[in-house]
C-alpha cells in the first residue's frame, strides 16, 4: 500500500474503499487521494471487487497495484479472518452481524447478501488494523459502504461517505442511507442539490454532519489541444460523453439532431461511451436516418477522452439525472462550451447563459435551439468559454475542491 512520503506520524491514517478502484468511471476519486497525498495525507485504497481488465491509463494501472481488493482473496483468508475476529473479539463479532443482519432492504436475496457482505467486512477490518487506518472513508452510498461500515464497526474507527447522485436516494440505497448518514462521523456531498435531499432524511440536529465536497480535476494534466475554428463549412462537432443508459437521456439528443438536420444546420455527433442502450440507440439512428451525422466510438481511457472533448466545438449532457458531472468540469477547463439540462447540481457548477447553456430536462426542441445558437454566434461561445474556464478554476479545480477534506479527517486524527 503506498503512503504520503510527507505523511506525519501523529495523523489519522485513512482508508479510502469503493466497490471498484481504480474505474474509469471514477478517475475522480483517483484525483482526490492523489492531491490529498501531496497535501500529507496517510492514505490506503481498498476497494471490494478487481479492477476491469486492461486499466488503460498508467496512473489507473499504478492505483490497481497499490490497492487491497477484498474479493481478490482465497477462501483460506476469509476463513482465517473470521475465526481469528471470533476468538479474539466474539462479542464486537456478534454485533457485527447483528448490524448486518439488520442494515439490509427487506427479502431473503437481501438477507443472503447481508452475509455476503458481513464475510467482506471482517476480512477487510484485519486489513485495515494490519495497515493502521483509523478512519475509512467510502465513496458512493452502495453495498461497499454497507461493507465499510461494518468493517468500521468491527475495527472501532470512524467511517465517512461521500454522496455523489440521484441513484443513492433511490430503491434499494435510499431505504439505508438514513441510518448510513446516523453511522458516519460526516458526510461530504458534491453538490448542495445532494445535501438538501440528505438533510431530507435526516433530523435537523444531523444536518452538521453534512459538508459541500466538491469532486475536482486536474488542470495541469488536461491535454492542450490547437483551438479549431468552425468557420469555413465544417460541421458543428458536438460530443456526448457518458454511459449508454435511460437516464442519460440520449435517445432525445438524437431526436434533437434528427430537428437539426431538418432546419439544415450542419452538425455531427460523437457518442462516446457504452452500455445497455447501445443497439436501441443505433436503431433510433437508423429509424431518423441521422447515420451520416452521428459516430459511436465506444468506451475510450480518461487520456483519449479529454483529447476526443477538446478537438469538440460543443459538449451536450442530456441526462434526466445527475449528480455533478465531471465532464462538464473536463469541457469548461479545456474551452469547450457546454449544454446541459437543468437538473440536480448541474445549475451549480453551470450558470445558464454565463458558463454554458441550460435546457430543461426532456425539451429536446429547446436542446436542438442551443446548439443551434452556439453553431450560429461564435462570440457566444467564447464569452462562455471564458467564462467556464474561470468557473473551473475558482472552484473545481482539485486542490481547491478537496479543502475541506484535510480538516474533517483530522478531527479524527490521533490525540
Amino acid at each position: 500500500m503506498s503512503r504520503s512520503d510527507e505523511a506525519c506520524p501523529d495523523a489519522a491514517i485513512i482508508g479510502y474503499l469503493t466497490s471498484q478502484f481504480p474505474a474509469p468511471s471514477h478517475t475522480f476519486i483517483r484525483r482526490e487521494i492523489a492531491a490529498l497525498r501531496a497535501m500529507g495525507l496517510d492514505i490506503f485504497t481498498y476497494s471490494i471487487q478487481r479492477p476491469p481488465a486492461g486499466l488503460d491509463a498508467a496512473l489507473d494501472r499504478a492505483a490497481a497495484a497499490d490497492t487491497f481488493t477484498v474479493l481478490s482473496r482465497s477462501a483460506f483468508d476469509f476463513a482465517k479472518a473470521h475465526l481469528t475476529a471470533v476468538a479474539t473479539r466474539p462479542g464486537r463479532y456478534l454485533r457485527t452481524l447483528t448490524l448486518a443482519c439488520r442494515h439490509r432492504v427487506p427479502g431473503i436475496r437481501a438477507a443472503v447478501w447481508s452475509m455476503f457482505h458481513f464475510a467482506e467486512a471482517i476480512l477487510l477490518a484485519r486489513r485495515l488494523e494490519a495497515d493502521g487506518v483509523t478512519h475509512l472513508h467510502n465513496h458512493f452510498a452502495n453495498s461497499a459502504a454497507t461493507v465499510g461500515l461494518l468493517a468500521s464497526r468491527f475495527s472501532g474507527i470512524n467511517w465517512s461517505l461521500t454522496l455523489h447522485g440521484i441513484s443513492e436516494f433511490d430503491y434499494p440505497a435510499g431505504l439505508l442511507l438514513r441510518d448510513k448518514i446516523a453511522a458516519a462521523d460526516f458526510v461530504a456531498c458534491v453538490s448542495r442539490f445532494g445535501m438538501a435531499q440528505a438533510m431530507r432524511l435526516i433530523p435537523p440536529g444531523q444536518w452538521p454532519k453534512l459538508s459541500i465536497v466538491r469532486c475536482g480535476i486536474d488542470l495541469a494534466d488536461l491535454p492542450t489541444i490547437p483551438y479549431q475554428s468552425i468557420e469555413g463549412g465544417r460541421p458543428l462537432q458536438v460530443i456526448a460523453v457518458g454511459r449508454l443508459s435511460p437516464e442519460k437521456g440520449q435517445a432525445g439528443l438524437l431526436d434533437a439532431i434528427a430537428m437539426l438536420r431538418d432546419r439544415s444546420i450542419d452538425v455531427a455527433l460523437t457518442i462516446v461511451g457504452d452500455g445497455p442502450e447501445e443497439a436501441s440507440l443505433h436503431a433510433q439512428v437508423d429509424r431518423l436516418r441521422i447515420g451520416a451525422l452521428v459516430r459511436f466510438v465506444g468506451r475510450q481511457d480518461e487520456r483519449t477522452t479529454l483529447r476526443s472533448i477538446a478537438a469538440a466545438d460543443v459538449l451536450v449532457l442530456s441526462s434526466f439525472m445527475e449528480g455533478l458531472p465531471v465532464v462538464l468540469m473536463e469541457a469548461m477547463a479545456l474551452g469547450i462550451p457546454v449544454i446541459a439540462t437543468r437538473v440536480a447540481g448541474i445549475p451549480e457548477l453551470v450558470r445558464d447563459e454565463v458558463s454554458g447553456l441550460l435546457f430543461d430536462p426532456a425539451d429536446w426542441v429547446a436542446l436542438a435551439d442551443a446548439i443551434a445558437r452556439l453553431a450560429a454566434d461564435p462570440p457566444l461561445r467564447e464569452r462562455l468559454v471564458a467564462a467556464g474556464r474561470l468557473r473551473i478554476e475558482q472552484d473545481f479545480a482539485i486542490e481547491r475542491a478537496v479543502s475541506p477534506l484535510p480538516a474533517l479527517f483530522a478531527k479524527d486524527a490521533p490525540q
